[in-house]
């Protein structure tokens, strides 16, 4: 069952994948009730805007097997935007103001690149916080991604986000701390990216009322849930949605941020995504580069000899979950229709046993 996109226009990149024009696919689809709808609100910054569309499209797409699920896309106010990643924005997206007056079965939040120690005081977070309120009486479940997990767990409970010794960054098996339906069928241990220089921890999170799903001694925990009025908030530190290369775009650009002497120290590779071959690549390029800093020397960079090396490891982790997550909704979606029948059936049962 095809992915449609709604709001009139289809972003480029997915239009040129499913070979359909730009003016929208959710015209020649009819909605139907069993349709499962998801608002989409992605904030990231420009350089991984689009790539980001992508991550999830084809990711839903796949996990959702014979669900048909209709994706409306929205965008945060207040999230930094130079001038193509706004013109993409208001082609494709539409603001999360308009977002307050709808309902929908469930909502997706990236994170963003944050720039305040403490996210209360980034520019985009009065408007984050009313889509979490709004999301409580209005989804069946919510989805946080990243930096949208720990505003979420801020925001509910006040639990702060710790800064780590170094970035946490790469590919991490996890085991289930619980069992629970959105893990169900993913295996004993769960593979995904992570790419974060905070964390929220596993005491602060119990003693909040969450329950911790996957979590590791190396990874820390990977995703968290708690039910908030009528929906569920699932919570991901990490990146199940990346795609294969996406660890070494960010890689790569934080090598170019030391050589622009924007950072003080050379970064550290990804943990269990780089091969040896690849490994050795990287350790020669970087011996290169920290003796004479200078970003001309990014021409070096052994692109070439890396991108063929690499594997979506957690792909079959990131479609089941997913998937579990898509039945939820789907099952919450037919309570729901069946409720008033239910209720109809009862009353007129209860009025006939009261007849004399």
């Amino acid at each position: 069952m095809p992915l449609i996109i709604d709001g009139g226009r289809v972003p480029p990149r997915w239009a040129e994948r499913n070979d359909f024009g730009q003016t929208g696919s959710a015209g020649s689809h009819a909605v139907a009730p069993e349709c499962v709808k998801i608002a989409f609100i992605n904030n990231m910054p420009d350089p991984a805007l689009e790539d980001t569309e992508m991550q999830f499209f084809e990711l839903l797409d796949v996990a959702a097997g014979e669900i048909p699920v209709r994706l409306q896309l929205y965008s945060l106010s207040g999230v930094p935007r130079g001038e193509r990643g706004q013109q993409h924005v208001e082609s494709f997206y539409c603001g999360s103001d308009d977002l307050l007056n709808k309902q929908f079965d469930a909502v997706i939040m990236t994170g963003t690149e944050p720039h305040q120690p403490d996210l209360r005081n980034e520019p985009y977070w009065s408007a984050l916080v009313k889509v979490l309120d709004w999301a409580e009486s209005n989804t069946a479940s919510t989805i946080l991604s990243c930096l949208a997990a720990h505003a979420s767990v801020l925001h509910g409970e006040g639990i702060q986000r710790h800064l780590l010794s170094d970035k946490r960054f790469g590919v991490f098996d996890f085991v289930k701390a619980t069992d629970h339906q959105l893990t169900g069928g993913a295996g004993d241990r769960v593979r995904f990216p992570h790419s974060r220089w905070n964390e929220v921890q596993a005491d602060e999170l119990t003693a909040g009322g969450y329950l911790v799903l996957t979590q590791s001694p190396d990874g820390g925990v990977d995703s968290f849930v708690k039910k908030k009025g009528r929906s569920l908030f699932v919570h991901f530190q990490g990146h199940p949605e990346y795609g294969a290369q996406t660890l070494l775009k960010e890689y790569r650009r934080d090598v170019k941020r030391y050589l622009r002497s924007e950072r003080e120290t050379y970064p550290s590779m990804p943990k269990g995504y780089f091969n040896a071959v690849a490994m050795r690549l990287l350790t020669e390029f970087r011996d290169v580069v920290v003796s004479d800093r200078r970003e001309a020397l990014m021409e070096g960079f052994p692109d070439a000899g890396l991108v063929g090396t690499l594997q979506k490891t957690w792909h079959s982790s990131a479609t089941a979950i997913y998937r579990n997550w898509l039945q939820y909704l789907m099952l919450k979606k037919t309570d729901a229709s069946a409720f008033p029948t239910a209720v109809y059936r009862d009353f007129q049962r209860e009025k006939r046993s009261a007849l004399p």
